[in-house]
């Protein structure tokens, strides 16, 4: 049986989280197994304005959310004030065991109705304030990308709506698919919901220098064994220094952008060449191909064989 995904919309809806969800979870051609089923409801069905200028028809009613397997809800709710019946639809269906996404603004539905008391969630940056306030059993992070507790998941802003959805198909049908998915959406590669929505600016003191030559030599030096210490002596900075530039211009550490680019790098070779993973961990500076395998899985959550396999 399909998963069914139920968009719960209202005024003034903005559409690119909802469609950014619909290509999710949407047809995707003969090759890629049709798992989902999306559909739009509205507590008031019929014309919805939008916020693109143009309304959109809504035929279905609250009745959808007693059938959903996961209620979606992005880009509308200014607030907390919503009526008891539409908490009520909510509320009835995550008792059930429907699972409650809210993006952006709409985590103001699921944060109402006590879902997220005692728990993180995701927040875009300019609702931490009202939401502190409004919801202080809430734990509002400005930083992250999103937050999958299984029953309630939350992203902070509408360009991480795939990233989100991704996850969701990670969870409910592995990794391969969400990658096939992925991939023909042309999404980036898989995202930890912990990653930081955006690279805090330094407040104090010169901005630092590009990183850009250092990190075109690393990327030319993956089948090397790199340190921290290389790569500040690379750059003429000490290593506390390199590692401050990193977290500021990019959001991570100096050894998590090193993996990243290693695992980036083995994925492009398993798509694209038959090479045996022994000597793709030699090409990308990961020593062997137990530690290739355990890296990769640990990063996507499947192996390299498998990963291979998605792409023949």
């Amino acid at each position: 049986m399909k998963n069914r995904v139920v968009a719960l919309v209202g005024p003034p809806q903005e559409m690119y989280p909802v469609t950014c969800a619909s290509a999710v979870f949407g047809y995707h051609g003969p090759d890629i197994p049709q798992l989902y089923d999306f559909r739009l409801c509205a507590e008031r069905p019929g014309p919805i304005a939008t916020t693109m200028g143009a309304d959109i028809v809504v035929t279905d009613g609250l009745e959808a959310l007693a059938e959903a397997d996961t209620i979606l809800i992005a880009g509308w709710c200014p607030g907390p004030d919503i009526s008891a019946e539409l908490g009520d639809a909510v509320l009835a269906a995550h008792a059930r065991g429907a699972r409650i996404v809210g993006i952006c603004s709409g985590i103001h539905i699921p944060a109402s109705l006590g879902l997220l008391d005692g728990r993180s969630a995701a927040a875009h940056w300019e609702l931490t304030g009202e939401l502190g306030r409004r919801y202080p059993r809430v734990r509002a992070d400005a930083t992250v990308l999103y937050v999958d507790h299984g029953d309630v998941a939350t992203a902070g802003a509408s360009a991480t709506t795939v990233d989100l959805c991704l996850n969701q198909v990670r969870r409910d049908h592995g990794a391969a698919l969400a990658m096939r998915i992925g991939r023909q959406l042309s999404a980036a590669p898989h995202r930890e919901g912990g990653q930081r929505q955006y690279p805090a600016l330094p407040t104090t003191g010169p901005v630092p220098g590009s990183l850009a030559p250092l990190l075109d030599w690393i990327t030319a030096n993956l089948d090397r064994p790199l340190t921290l210490r290389d790569m500040a002596t690379r750059s003429g900075m000490s290593p506390r220094t390199l590692s401050r530039h990193f977290s500021e211009q990019l959001g991570v550490s100096p050894g998590r952008w090193l993996l990243d680019r290693r695992i980036a790098s083995t994925r492009a070779l398993l798509e694209e060449t038959d090479l045996p993973v022994e000597t793709i961990a030699q090409r990308v500076g990961l020593s062997s191909a137990v530690n290739l395998r355990r890296r990769f899985h640990n990063a996507l959550d499947t192996t390299p064989a498998a990963y291979r396999r998605t792409f023949r």
